[in-house]
């Protein structure tokens, strides 16, 4: 019984990254399935990391933030298995897409990561990205370790007005 209830969480995340054309966080995985009751943190965690250990998914690690995304046998995966997810399922999956899907997209098209140079110098990474294009991709070299946090912190709420801001003046 626990192995097809295991099987369905993970048809349910095949599902989702499926239905998106950018990557999911593992709070984004993880707050569907958790809203609407269909089982604890632990056992998404568990189906995760299955999913990943079996290739049907792929994750990214950004500043402390992993990105999920489905991978070629993960979609052969779910098509072959697809009609064990029930109806309902699939349409709560897909409501949810479709009622946060800007937030959902806003929140893994904006990407800052930094690391050190040497001693005494750090560079953020900073990017943008629209539908899995890249936008802009910066990288900043800084002194401090707190000022390359700083960049990254403020790049989410700031990105749309610099790309702005050099476009206009470099398309003068």
């Amino acid at each position: 019984m626990k192995s097809d209830t295991f099987m369905l969480y993970k048809l349910m995340i095949l599902y989702t990254l499926s239905r998106v054309n950018f990557p999911l966080t593992n709070s984004q995985l993880t707050s569907f399935i958790l809203d609407k009751g269909y089982t604890n943190y632990f056992n998404i965690q568990q189906v995760i990391s299955e999913l990943i250990d079996d290739a049907y998914i792929v994750n990214k690690t950004i500043r402390n933030s992993s990105l999920y995304f489905i991978t070629e046998t993960g979609l052969d995966t779910l098509s072959l298995f697809d009609n064990m997810i029930s109806p309902g399922i699939k349409e709560d999956i897909d409501t949810y897409l479709q009622e946060n899907q800007y937030e959902l997209r806003e929140e893994v098209s904006t990407l800052a990561n930094y690391y050190q140079v040497k001693k005494g110098e750090f560079a953020a990474h900073l990017q943008v990205y629209e539908r899995g294009t890249p936008l802009m991709d910066i990288t900043l070299n800084v002194t401090t370790e707190e000022e390359a946090i700083k960049l990254c912190n403020n790049w989410r709420e700031k990105s749309s007005d610099i790309y702005a801001y050099l476009l206009s003046t470099l398309l003068e």
